[in-house]
């Protein structure tokens, strides 16, 4: 891709106060594995305080398998346009479909950014989508999003694809 255009799409997707571009390209369409089995609609839940966050995460989402769910560690802020629509998307039901079976583990960038630090949730931009690892820690994840209404529908298709690694119970 030439740098001319490389350089476009990175200005094209600059969000959140030059907190949230993104250099991914947009995922192609999702498929039927992105939507694996799952109980009920994606929610959020506040991440619990604690100094061992990798702990807190290992500890949720083994719950949630339990339950035939799937986590993702979510950060955003409240003064990120892309989060707030995305949140709200959620909350309206908006994905349902898309993102059955997610509990979203939601943390503040400002206010949890010590502890994220601590256990490799590291990124540059918000939101920030991050699949655990087997140990707790961030081992794949997806960051920043466009401003706009067409946040959302920049931010599914990326998260879908994310999702498509995940393994299934």
């Amino acid at each position: 891709m030439p740098r001319r255009t490389l350089t476009f799409v990175a200005l094209a997707l600059a969000a959140c106060d030059a907190k949230g571009t993104s250099t991914a390209a947009p995922a192609p369409a999702a498929t039927a594995s992105a939507r694996a089995p799952g109980r009920g609609a994606p929610r959020f839940e506040h991440a619990p305080p604690g100094a061992d966050f990798a702990a807190v995460v290992r500890a949720r989402r083994d719950a949630a398998e339990a339950d035939g769910r799937r986590v993702l560690v979510y950060v955003g802020a409240p003064w990120c346009e892309p989060c707030q629509r995305f949140h709200r998307a959620v909350e309206e039901g908006k994905l349902d479909d898309q993102l059955a079976g997610l509990t979203f583990l939601e943390l503040d960038s400002e206010t949890d950014g010590v502890r994220l630090r601590d256990a490799g949730y590291v990124s540059k931009y918000i939101p920030l989508f991050a699949v655990p690892g087997p140990d707790g820690r961030m081992a794949r994840s997806i960051e920043g999003s466009i401003k706009g209404d067409g946040a959302v529908a920049q931010i599914t298709p990326r998260l879908l694809r994310l999702l498509e690694g995940l393994p299934t119970r």
